[in-house]
């Protein structure tokens, strides 16, 4: 029986229209320049990482290396959805630590993508000087005497993502004046 003009073909095993199948299609089509799209957004300024290293799996993509990725992605271009911030500048952004294991544990990121110490340039510079800015800010408001602020190499770390950690037991009940504190550590 010949098809009349403006019947839909569809398939009746199925119960699908033409109409459905190109509608599903553009959805998946869209859906996949949207991801691209934003993907490019997220990760336009970080660093490169091997992603398949497959001549010498000692440097192929690890758990770590992938949270340091995300964590790049969500510091640099997306703040307002870190959790636990404390603290944060144009160019660095303090968290608590959200498994601390003392009373005081701060966590300091710059908002450039550096891997670790080793991975420093000369353009970082600024970056890293507002993360002890912040660190300062940090022991001043909360009465730091006796703490620690420490670094791990990319074999220790569980985000490869530069970062600082401020650690103390203690604190003063009164911290010192905040007008001690650096104007660009700002809450």
């Amino acid at each position: 029986m010949p098809r009349q003009a403006g019947s839909r073909s569809s398939c009746p095993t199925l119960g699908v229209t033409a109409d459905m199948l190109r509608s599903r299609l553009f959805l998946v089509s869209f859906a996949l320049v949207a991801g691209i799209g934003l993907g490019g957004y997220l990760f336009s300024d970080s660093r490169p990482r091997s992603f398949l290293a497959l001549s010498n799996c000692n440097s192929c993509y690890r758990p770590n290396d992938l949270a340091g990725l995300l964590a790049s992605a969500g510091i640099q271009r997306a703040t307002a959805a870190v959790p636990f911030v404390v603290k944060e500048t144009d160019r660095c952004v303090a968290i608590e630590h959200p498994f601390r294991k003392a009373r005081f544990h701060f966590v300091v990121f710059p908002k450039k993508d550096i891997k670790d110490i080793a991975d420093i340039s000369v353009d970082d510079q600024q970056y890293i000087l507002d993360c002890l800015a912040v660190i300062r800010a940090l022991v001043i408001e909360k009465g730091l005497r006796s703490y620690r602020v420490e670094t791990n190499g990319p074999g220790l770390q569980h985000v490869t993502y530069l970062h600082f950690h401020l650690v103390s037991s203690d604190g003063h009940a009164q911290p010192r004046a905040a007008a001690d504190a650096p104007q660009a550590a700002r809450h």
